[in-house]
């Protein structure tokens, strides 16, 4: 099972709001998932991020694959560097 860090979109139309979650790579953007390690909120003036460190590096360490996106948001919160 491939799994992977990445955003869950929330919110309403047009006022987006993510949680980072950590997901099978097989399931659908805003399906099921295995753990929330955190939020983002591009729509605040900076954006909010807001990661649990420990869940993060925790999952990192056993394999999880972080998309692109969230890679950003753990370099910008300090998780990884």
């Amino acid at each position: 099972m491939a799994v992977k860090i990445r955003l869950r979109r929330m919110g309403a139309k047009k006022a987006p709001f993510y949680r980072v979650i950590v997901a099978d790579s097989r399931s659908p953007r805003d399906g099921k998932f295995i753990a929330e390690i955190g939020t983002y909120d591009p729509l605040t003036n900076p954006s909010t991020i807001k990661i649990n460190a420990d869940e993060a590096k925790k999952w990192l360490a056993n394999g999880a694959q972080p998309t692109d996106t969230v890679k950003a948001l753990l370099k910008k919160s300090g998780v990884i560097e």
